[in-house]
C-alpha cells in the first residue's frame, strides 16, 4: 500500500513539474496586428471580457504613450464599456495594474463610454489611480469632455476616438459627429477645418466600402443633414459603393494645395498640420487594419513614421 501511495505521489509530482515547465500561454494580443485583427472582428463576435487583456497588451507595447495617436483605442475601450454597462466595473478592474501614465486612457474611456452612471463608476477607481486624481476630478465636476462634447476643430485626435467607438458598437452617434464636419471640406479660409473635413470624408468612404451598416447610417443622415452636407454624403456613398475613393483623396490634395498657395498667411500655419497629419496616420492605419488591409496597418503601427505616411495620404506632394 505504501508503494502505491509513493507511486501516486511521484506521478503527481511529475505532473506538477511538467505544468511548471510548460511555457506561458501566448497572449492573443502579442502584436499590434493582433489587436487590429480583434478590433476588425469584434462586432461579428463580441468578447467584451477580453478587453482588459487588450488594454494591458497595448500598454506594454507603449501604445498609450502618445494619446494623440491612441484615440482609436480609447474610443474602442469606451464603446465596449458603453455596450456592457453591467460589466463595466469588472472590465475596468481587470485592466489594472497599469502604469500611471497609461491610466489616462482608462479615465477617458469611462468618460466617453456614454454609461448613464459613468461618474459613479469613475469615482470607484479614484484610489486605484491617485496619480490621475486631478484629471478624474476634472471630468467629475463638469470640465472634462464626453464623447458627445469632444471638440473636433482643435482636437484632430477626436476623429480617431469617434471611429474607435464605432468599431466597437456600430452606433450611429459617432458617425453623426463625423458627418457633421463634412462641410469643412469646402472651407477656403481655414486649413485646419479643411484638413479635418477631408480626413472625415475619405475615411467614411473607405470604411463604408466594406460596411453596409455604415452605408445605412450615412443614408439615414441624408434625411437630416443640412443641404450642403447632403451633397458630400452622396459623394461618400457613391465612392463607397463604386469602390472609387481615389477621387476624394485627389480632391483633398487639390483643395489643400490651393489654400496653402493662395490663402492668407494665418491659414498657412503648418504647426497644426503636423498634429493633423499624425492623427490622419493613426486613423488611416487603424481603418486599414479594421478593413483587413494588414499590409498597410502593420507598418504604420509598428514604425511610428507618423507625419510622412500621413502626408502621403492627404497632403499635396
Amino acid at each position: 500500500m505504501s508503494r502505491l501511495i509513493l507511486a501516486l505521489a511521484l506521478i503527481a509530482f511529475g505532473a506538477l513539474s511538467v505544468a511548471d515547465a510548460a511555457p506561458p500561454r501566448k497572449s492573443q494580443f502579442a502584436s499590434p496586428q493582433d489587436v487590429l485583427k480583434w478590433i476588425n472582428g469584434y462586432r461579428l463576435k463580441p468578447e467584451p471580457m477580453k478587453l482588459p487583456e487588450m488594454v494591458r497588451a497595448l500598454s506594454a507595447m507603449g501604445a498609450f504613450r502618445d494619446l494623440d495617436n491612441a484615440g482609436v483605442y480609447v474610443g474602442f475601450m469606451a464603446g465596449v464599456l458603453g455596450n456592457n454597462s453591467a460589466k463595466a466595473e469588472a472590465l475596468v478592474t481587470r485592466m489594472f495594474p497599469l502604469p500611471p501614465e497609461d491610466q489616462v486612457a482608462i479615465v477617458r474611456a469611462i468618460a466617453y463610454s456614454g454609461i448613464p452612471e459613468w461618474k459613479a463608476l469613475m469615482e470607484k477607481f479614484i484610489e486605484r489611480m491617485p496619480a490621475r486624481k486631478v484629471l478624474i476630478q476634472h471630468h467629475l465636476y463638469g470640465k472634462g469632455h464626453t464623447l458627445d462634447t469632444l471638440p473636433l476643430e482643435d482636437q484632430p485626435a477626436a476623429l480617431d476616438t469617434l471611429w474607435g467607438y464605432y468599431f466597437a458598437t456600430g452606433s450611429a452617434a459617432p458617425v453623426r459627429r463625423i458627418v457633421s464636419v463634412l462641410a469643412w471640406t469646402r472651407d477656403k479660409n481655414n486649413v485646419e477645418k479643411l484638413t479635418l473635413g477631408s480626413m472625415a470624408k475619405w475615411t467614411l468612404a473607405n470604411n463604408a466600402q466594406r460596411d453596409k451598416a455604415l452605408v445605412d447610417h450615412l443614408r439615414h443622415e441624408m434625411n437630416r443633414a443640412p443641404k450642403e452636407t447632403v451633397r458630400d454624403l452622396q459623394e461618400v456613398i457613391t465612392a463607397a459603393e463604386t469602390f472609387e475613393t481615389t477621387k476624394l483623396r485627389k480632391d483633398a490634395h487639390a483643395a489643400i494645395d490651393e489654400l496653402r498657395r493662395k490663402g492668407p498667411e494665418s491659414t498657412r500655419n503648418m504647426s497644426f498640420w503636423g498634429q493633423a497629419g499624425q492623427t490622419a496616420l493613426a486613423l488611416g492605419c487603424v481603418v486599414a487594419g479594421a478593413l483587413g488591409q494588414a499590409e498597410i496597418a502593420v507598418p504604420c503601427v509598428i514604425s511610428g513614421a507618423v507625419s510622412s505616411a500621413a502626408l502621403r495620404l492627404l497632403t499635396p506632394q
